[in-house]
Formats: C-alpha cells, structure tokens, sequence
C-alpha cells in the first residue's frame, strides 16, 4: 500500500508544474465584458489567425489591458477602434472594411481559386488532347504482345 502512494504521488507531483498563472479577476465585470468585445473584434497581430481576446501572446495582453485604461478613461467602443486602426492599420480588424487598400484581403482567396481551377482545368485538357507519343519499338512490343507473344526490350 505503501508504495502504490509513492508512485501516486511521484505521478502526481509534476502537474503542478503545468499550470499556468491564472488571469486576473476583473475589478468590474461589466468592464471586462466590454474589453472581451472589443478584443474580440481586433486580430492579434503576433498569431495572425486569433483575436486578442483569445491570444496569449504578450502583445494581446498589452492590448487587452491598452483597452481596459481607456474604457476606465471613458473611451466608447468606436474609438478604441479607431485608435488601434489609426495606430495598427486596418489590419488588426479581424473583419476589416471593404476599401482600395483592403479590396485584396476580401477578393484574394476567390482570385487564387479561380486562378487554379483554369490551371487545373487547361492541364486536364492538354493531357487529353495529346495523344501518347510511342516508339516504333513501343508499337513492335504492343503488337506482339495483340498477337498473344511476349514483349521483349
């Protein structure tokens, strides 16, 4: 009995050593809630593929709390907004607008799809119109092997 707790306990130890600090409870909630919805609309701009709101990345968190000091500054929502767009570019909106300098982002992916369906489409077609280029030592073997004889090479 004795040494099944010590090998509980042996494999139970180190998982402490996988808990990460806990973050901070929020002196207002409603607080909070207003800097989740803001962060949850701009893009972190380390990971690229999250909002702040859920990137751990030490950037998101100076942005999170950027955007708590001016909540608590009474800054609107709009205006943090701006402030990051003026600061990050258009960029740091997870969803940006649709404008010139952003027309790219919002018709990119349907360019590239279109663009490698005619490539796809005109290689299948090529492939197709080609006939087979045979040798005459092809064409020997192949009517050897018609006539129920062996190809040799």
């Amino acid at each position: 009995m004795r040494e099944l707790l010590l090998v509980m306990a042996l494999i139970l130890a180190p998982g402490g050593a996988w808990a990460s600090e806990a973050a901070p409870a929020a002196a207002d909630p409603a607080l909070e809630r207003q800097m989740m919805a803001i962060a949850n609309e701009l893009r972190c701009l380390v990971c690229q593929n999250q909002t702040i709101a859920d990137s751990n990345a030490p950037l998101a968190v100076d942005l999170r709390n950027q955007i708590r000091e001016q909540l608590k500054a009474g800054k609107s929502a709009s205006g943090i907004m701006s402030y990051m767009v003026e600061r990050y570019g258009d960029f740091v909106l997870y969803r940006p607008p649709m404008k010139g300098t952003t027309v790219l982002l919002w018709v990119g992916p349907l360019l590239l799809m279109i663009v490698g369906l005619v490539v796809l489409y005109r290689r299948i077609s090529r492939r197709r119109a080609e006939p087979a280029a045979l040798s005459e030592a092809d064409h020997q073997a192949a009517a050897r092997l018609l006539q129920g004889g062996e190809a040799e090479r």
